[in-house]
């Protein structure tokens, strides 16, 4: 019986953790609300030069609308990477961090899903407006709002990894691009696909099966490897 109870008890420990990191990042992000409207205006400006630079021919706005709205929502969610770890770093929290009795990995899944309410999710809630400006059928509108709700969070556990392994480097942003990046592109190549299916009249399951496989995966070992990195940086 001693077992089952330092289980359950392990299990309450790391959702009290989880809670509690997730609670704290959202609260400092309402402190910083500069943060969060930085990456939300530059998905909208970066959606809307399209449509004026490419002209009103709303055949070529339907073909690039998915291509553009996922790229902007990509670089837009990267804005936000270099600091989830990098203020912890700074004053010390993180070394608090990986001394605590809760697992890191616990507290790496909690930033990293606070990473993602605040800088995917309001990319998520205002993209079907800007579609709206590509002449996007209904069908193509809710496969973007559905591949975006399941592709941010992958980037968002993806970015995580590579947070804690540019931490306290010189030109940590020009190198976090280069290890992120490369790492979107199957996100990014299935969600605009599933896009694209939708607006064909086609059926996009298979794409967004797809992408729930990689969340799922994401979910399971990045924060693991992004705590390793963590440990790595800190020393």
């Amino acid at each position: 019986m001693r077992p089952c109870v330092s289980a359950s008890i392990s299990a309450a420990d790391m959702l009290k953790a989880l809670y509690v990191g997730i609670y704290r990042d959202l609260l400092l992000a309402m402190r910083r609300p500069a943060d969060v409207l930085t990456a939300v205006a530059f998905f909208v400006i970066v959606v809307s030069l399209f449509p004026l630079g490419v002209g009103p021919e709303a055949a070529l706005l339907r073909t690039i609308a998915p291509g553009v709205i996922w790229v902007a929502a990509l670089l837009a969610s990267m804005l936000s990477l270099p600091r989830m770890f990098a203020a912890d770093h700074v004053d010390g929290t993180l070394e608090q961090m990986l001394l605590s009795a809760a697992p890191l990995s616990a507290i790496v899944l909690a930033k990293v899903i606070a990473h993602w309410i605040v800088s995917g999710l309001p990319l998520v809630i205002i993209s079907p407006v800007l579609a709206i400006q590509f002449d996007l059928p209904a069908e193509a509108l809710i496969a973007l709002v559905l591949s975006l709700l399941i592709g941010t969070p992958v980037m968002s556990f993806i970015g995580a990894i590579g947070a804690a392994l540019t931490l306290g480097l010189r030109a940590a942003g020009v190198l976090l691009s280069l290890l992120v990046l490369p790492l979107y592109v199957p996100v990014l190549i299935l969600g605009t696909g599933a896009v694209d299916m939708a607006g064909s009249g086609m059926s996009a399951q298979a794409h967004f099966l797809l992408i729930g496989a990689l969340l799922v995966l994401a979910a399971a070992f990045a924060p693991w490897a992004t705590a390793a990195a963590l440990r790595i940086s800190s020393e």
